[in-house]
C-alpha cells in the first residue's frame, strides 16, 4: 500500500498507527485529529521510534482530512468514546455527528479508498457510512468479530491453559451485547472446544466475551480498551494490503446473505485486496439462527435512529 490514513489520533489511533508503521504496511501512514498539535505531535512520537524498530514507514499527523488525500485505506477512529455504565449505541447520536462529515471528507479528498469503521456504534456508523457515500458495499467495512472472536479466543486460552495459536473462534452479529459467540465454530487445534470445557464454562466465556469491552472499560476506568482493537483493525489490513483472502468476522453491509437486506451486521467476510471480496455464509442451527435474528433486530432499531 501506498498511503494508509486514520482519522482520529486517540488511543485507538495511535496504536494502530504504531502497528501499521512497525510492520511496514504502507510507505506512509496519516494520522489526524481535529485537536490542534494532537495528530503531529502522535506521528512525531512513532516517527523516532523507527530507528529503534527499523521500519521506513513515513508516519505524518495534521489537523485537516485534506492530508488523507489519495489514500488507498482509510480507518475512522474518531468519536466520542463510551464511558463506564454506557453502552455502545448511547454514542450513536454524538458519533453520527462525527461520521457523516468525515464521509464528505473522505469522497472528496480519498474517492478511492477502502473504508474500516471502527467508531462506536460500528455496525450503525458503518451504515451510515456507506449510505451517506453510495459506494459498493466491498469498500465499507466496519470492526467487529475480529476483536470479538480475539476476545473469545483469549479467554478460551486463559481457561484451558493452551496456547493462543491453537484456538479460532467465531463470533456473528452485532458488535454489542447481542453478539452471537458461535460455539459450534470455535475450536482447538480444529477440535471442537465442547472436549475441552464443560457447558457451564463455556456460558461463562460467552457472557464474558459480549462484555469484552465493558470490562476492560470499568477496569481502566478513564479509557476504553485500544491495544486490541488496533490489533484486529491491522489484521484486516494486513489481509488487504497482501491480498490474503483471509476469512474474518467483519461488519458488512448484508444484501440476502443470512436472510438481511439493508442492514451492517458482523458476518464471515473474505478480505482481500478487493477489500471485502464476498460474504461467507455459515450453516446455523435453530438456537443460532434465532440469536442472529435478534441481533440483527437490535441493529435494525439503531438504524432507524439514523433513518
Amino acid at each position: 500500500m501506498k498511503k494508509i490514513s486514520i482519522i482520529g489520533a486517540g488511543r485507538v489511533g495511535e496504536s494502530t498507527a504504531q502497528i501499521l508503521a512497525y510492520r511496514d504496511n504502507a510507505h506512509e501512514v496519516v494520522l489526524t485529529d481535529i485537536r490542534e498539535g494532537v495528530a503531529k505531535g502522535t506521528a512525531l512520537d512513532l516517527q523516532e521510534s523507527a530507528p529503534l524498530f527499523g521500519f521506513d514507514t513515513q508516519v505524518n499527523g495534521d489537523e485537516s482530512n485534506e492530508a488523507i488525500g489519495d489514500s488507498d485505506i482509510v480507518v475512522i477512529t474518531a468519536g466520542l468514546p463510551r464511558k463506564p455504565g454506557m453502552s455502545r449505541s448511547d454514542v450513536l447520536e454524538a458519533n453520527l455527528a462525527v461520521i457523516r462529515p468525515i464521509a464528505d471528507d473522505v469522497m472528496r479528498y480519498a474517492p478511492n479508498a477502502m473504508v474500516i469503521l471502527v467508531t462506536n456504534p460500528v455496525d450503525v456508523m458503518s451504515y451510515a457510512f456507506w449510505k451517506a457515500t453510495g459506494w459498493d458495499r466491498s469498500r465499507v467495512f466496519g470492526l467487529s468479530g475480529v476483536l470479538d472472536a480475539a476476545r473469545m479466543a483469549s479467554f478460551i486460552a486463559m481457561e484451558t491453559g493452551y496456547s493462543n495459536l491453537d484456538v479460532s473462534a467465531m463470533v456473528l452479529g452485532g458488535h454489542g451485547d447481542s453478539m452471537v459467540p458461535m460455539i459450534s465454530y470455535t475450536t482447538i487445534s480444529g477440535i471442537p472446544v465442547s472436549n475441552f470445557l464443560d457447558a457451564g464454562t463455556i456460558a461463562r466465556i460467552v457472557d464474558r466475551t459480549r462484555n469484552g469491552g465493558a470490562e476492560i472499560l470499568a477496569l481502566k476506568k478513564t479509557s476504553s480498551a485500544n491495544d486490541s482493537p488496533a490489533a484486529a483493525v491491522a489484521t484486516m489490513i494486513d489481509a488487504i494490503c497482501n491480498d490474503r483472502k483471509r476469512i474474518l468476522p467483519c461488519v458488512a453491509m448484508l444484501d440476502g446473505e443470512y436472510g438481511q437486506k439493508d442492514i451492517a451486521l458482523g458476518v464471515p467476510v473474505v478480505l482481500g485486496s478487493g477489500g471485502m471480496e464476498r460474504v461467507v455464509e455459515l450453516s446455523l442451527s435453530d438456537e443460532e439462527a434465532g440469536l442472529f435474528e435478534q441481533s440483527a433486530e437490535q441493529v435494525k432499531k439503531d438504524i432507524e435512529l439514523i433513518s
